[in-house]
C-alpha cells in the first residue's frame, strides 16, 4: 500500500474533503497537523516547493498538491494506480 501525508490543520474543508476521499477508497494517511506543529509547516513548505494552503498531499513521496488536485487526478484515473504502488 502506498504511504500517504497529508499536511491538515483544524476546520479546514478542503482536509476535510481530501480525507473523505482517501478513507472511500480504503487508503490509510498520516494525517500531520501543521498548526499544532509549526516545524511540521516547515517541512510542508520544502516539501511543497513553498505551498502554504492545506492540505498538501503527498503520495509515496509525490507532490499531489491540494484537495482539488487530489480530486482531480482521481477524475483523470491517476489516483488510483498510485495508491497500489
Amino acid at each position: 500500500m502506498a504511504r500517504i501525508t497529508i499536511y491538515s490543520g483544524p476546520s479546514c474543508p478542503f482536509c476535510v474533503r481530501a480525507k473523505a476521499l482517501l478513507q472511500k477508497k480504503g487508503a490509510a494517511f498520516e494525517e500531520i497537523d501543521v498548526r499544532a506543529e509549526p516545524a511540521k509547516l516547515e517541512e510542508m513548505l520544502k516539501r511543497s516547493g513553498g505551498k502554504k494552503t492545506i492540505p498538501q498531499i503527498f503520495i509515496n513521496d509525490q507532490h499531489i498538491g491540494g484537495c482539488d488536485d487530489l480530486y482531480a487526478l482521481d477524475a483523470k484515473g491517476g489516483l488510483d494506480p498510485l495508491l497500489k504502488a
